[in-house]
């Protein structure tokens, strides 16, 4: 658990006499360990709402069962603007078509405040693997049928998702290794024990740049302003896949509007900022913003799209 203390005591006072919210500092739980795109992303973002609020943000990472026990910290905690969750696909719109039983909703028991960033996916291939192309990787699994193992951040994360949609669309047979977390399947694919990655442009960027990871394509649509010579993996040999990791702020339900309304306006601030805005493109991230009712509408458009590929590739919480 991390601080990160706001620029000074003059900034505390303000905030203070100038409104009752926020008044004391505030926690925001990270569903994943450090090192990952949520840890990366939710600590950028609340060092700046700290300068901004006046008050210290605490950092409490809960990893575990793909983000359901953040989730569920969250939702079961008081109502008052002074706990968020920077929630997930997994979080917000897989978990509930793969666990049995999440401990809460994330429908009914977490509002929405914005919608952060959508990042693209990177397939990645520890070095031991000589494919240098999609197709080249496809001939490959296909050659090592059933002994490659790809590495996620969590049962139903977008990495996992990712891989078993690559699965049912090229019909190569891999095995699917869940970890508590994006860093620690990093890990994992650097040292090789997963061979592979659909990880996230946000985390996987150093790796790349010291060639210790090589990228074989995007899973956007288009392909990453930030990596332009780089093929999405649908014109690189498997048509209309796609499959992008989103992040987005969410609080307990019955949250005050009014304080909602605040921290929209504030994040919204912090996204605009050219350091955080320039740090996120460049590591591949589009920042999105919008309010409230537009996070929920994209929210409610996700889940039963994302259910239906865990349906038909038969995926499922380990």
């Amino acid at each position: 658990m991390a601080v990160v203390t706001a620029a000074s005591s003059a900034g505390v006072a303000h905030a203070q006499t100038a409104s009752p919210y926020p008044s004391k500092p505030l926690r925001f739980v990270i569903a994943f360990p450090p090192g990952g795109p949520s840890d990366i992303l939710t600590r950028l973002l609340g060092s700046k709402l700290a300068e901004s609020f006046g008050q210290p943000i605490v950092f409490d990472n809960r990893p575990g069962a793909g983000g359901n026990i953040a989730g569920e910290i969250t939702a079961k905690s008081p109502a008052d603007g002074y706990t968020l969750l920077m929630g997930n696909n997994s979080i917000l719109a897989t978990n509930a078509a793969l666990y049995k039983n999440m401990g809460f909703d994330p429908v009914k028991e977490l509002a929405p405040v914005t919608l952060v960033a959508s990042q693209p996916n990177i397939l990645v291939v520890n070095p031991v693997v000589t494919a240098k192309t999609v197709k080249e990787f496809i001939a490959y699994a296909k050659a090592h049928s059933g002994k490659l193992n790809y590495a996620s951040s969590g049962s139903g994360a977008a990495a996992h998702l990712a891989g078993e949609l690559f699965k049912s669309m090229t019909g190569v047979r891999m095995t699917h290794v869940p970890y508590k977390g994006g860093g620690p399947a990093l890990i994992d694919v650097l040292a090789g024990q997963c061979q592979l990655m659909f990880a996230t442009a946000l985390a996987v960027q150093p790796y790349l740049q010291s060639q210790r990871l090589r990228p074989l394509a995007v899973t956007t649509a288009k392909r990453m302003p930030s990596q332009p010579d780089l093929p999405t993996v649908a014109e690189a040999g498997v048509p209309g896949f796609e499959a992008t990791t989103w992040h987005g702020v969410v609080v307990p339900t019955g949250t005050p509007p009014a304080v909602i309304a605040k921290l929209h306006a504030e994040i919204s601030k912090v996204l605009q900022m050219p350091d955080v805005s320039s740090r996120l493109a460049a590591q591949g991230a589009e920042i999105i913003g919008g309010a409230p009712p537009m996070f929920a509408t994209y929210i409610q458009s996700e889940i039963p799209k994302w259910t239906k590929v865990i349906k038909d590739s038969g995926a499922r919480a380990d």
